[in-house]
């Protein structure tokens, strides 16, 4: 027979299809251009339904394994899957440090690799579609799990979304920007640890802070792309344990009432650039009389210079692809810094 259906499996009959072709031209046994079955033929000869098969030949066909030609039938394509590890890479929205993340691992895994780039902007159901579309017909899956409530506050993992975390093999599995206790198993993790990381880096710059007597922190609660909770509990322990008056507001407001020694925290670009912008409205100096530190690093900070609290990215990237062409599996904090630029 051409394939063999496990009628016991748990893995939908499509899927098995779906997994056995992907398999086959992988390891040669299906040659570049090769007839395969057509769907009335693969339905007679495995006892399935046309539906069934149909269903496998459109994946196959999206995942370009297959090419389908008028008149003639269905054959092989010519097809990354043959000489190189296939990627799916599914991000929670497109910014600068999603893409310094992307762009690091893309070059760290060189020539031999062809990443699929896949976005679900914090939309659970757009997320757990992406992953039953293609599981089964990558060899790593590259994911950054971060999602939204219905009152577009950060959320946390549904029971579905956790599920088809589980579904895909452990072995297969790269977990970006978060840890999440629940998908156990052996797999790769690369990780912030957000309550740590805000709560370290200020500390690292108390020299500097100190000089200023109230701290803020601009936390946008509701947003299309909301920020970990964790955030402000970092920021209140810093606050605390050091003694600062502190406050948190969601966004920096038209003729805000700035105040000579505070020190602003933002998270969300649109913040610090209107904060910016009212700095330099009031002829404030930054630095000396205003300070301002902004979350994650982009290049507009640098060239604003402006004092930054960020992971370093590019590292991020690098170091998930070093596991995988290492075959490693394990967890591995992400590095997390203060870059001063003397906008405190």
């Amino acid at each position: 027979m051409f394939l063999k259906i496990d009628e016991n499996s748990s893995k939908p009959k499509y899927k098995q299809i779906v997994d056995a072709i992907v398999d086959k031209v992988s390891s040669g046994a299906l040659k570049v251009g090769e007839k395969i079955p057509s769907i009335n033929e693969l339905s007679e000869d495995s006892y399935l339904s046309r539906d069934t098969v149909e269903k496998a030949y459109r994946q196959l066909k999206e995942l370009k394994v297959i090419i389908s030609v008028k008149g003639k039938g269905y054959y092989t394509a010519k097809t990354e899957l043959i000489s190189k590890v296939n990627i799916f890479f599914l991000i929670n929205k497109l910014s600068t440090y999603k893409m310094e993340i992307y762009n690091s691992f893309v070059d760290s895994m060189g020539v031999n690799a062809h990443v699929n780039l896949f976005i679900y902007h914090y939309d659970e159901s757009l997320f757990l579609n992406h992953i039953e579309k293609n599981i089964g017909g990558y060899d790593y899956y590259v994911i950054m799990p971060h999602f939204k409530d219905e009152k577009l506050k950060y959320g946390n993992l549904t029971a579905n979304a956790l599920a088809a975390l589980n579904k895909i093999p452990k072995s297969k599995l790269v977990l970006l920007d978060r840890q999440i206790p629940e998908v156990k198993g052996e797999y790769i993790n690369i990780y912030q640890n957000f309550k740590l990381d805000i709560y370290n880096a200020l500390s690292d710059g108390i020299k500097k802070l100190s000089a200023y007597k109230k701290m803020i922190l601009v936390y946008p609660r509701v947003s299309s792309y909301p920020y970990p909770k964790d955030i402000i509990i970092g920021f209140k322990k810093f606050c605390i344990e050091y003694n600062f008056d502190f406050e948190i507001i969601d966004q920096i407001y038209e003729d805000m009432n700035l105040q000579k020694k505070d020190c602003y925290v933002t998270i969300a670009e649109r913040d610090l650039v209107n904060l910016v912008k009212q700095v330099r409205e009031k002829e404030l100096r930054l630095g000396k009389e205003i300070g301002i530190v902004s979350y994650n690093d982009t290049p507009l900070k640098e060239l604003l210079g402006i004092t930054v609290i960020s992971a370093n990215f590019k590292v991020a990237g690098e170091k998930a692809a070093q596991m995988i062409l290492e075959n490693k599996k394990g967890a591995v904090r992400c590095n997390f810094k203060l870059i001063d630029r003397n906008s405190i």
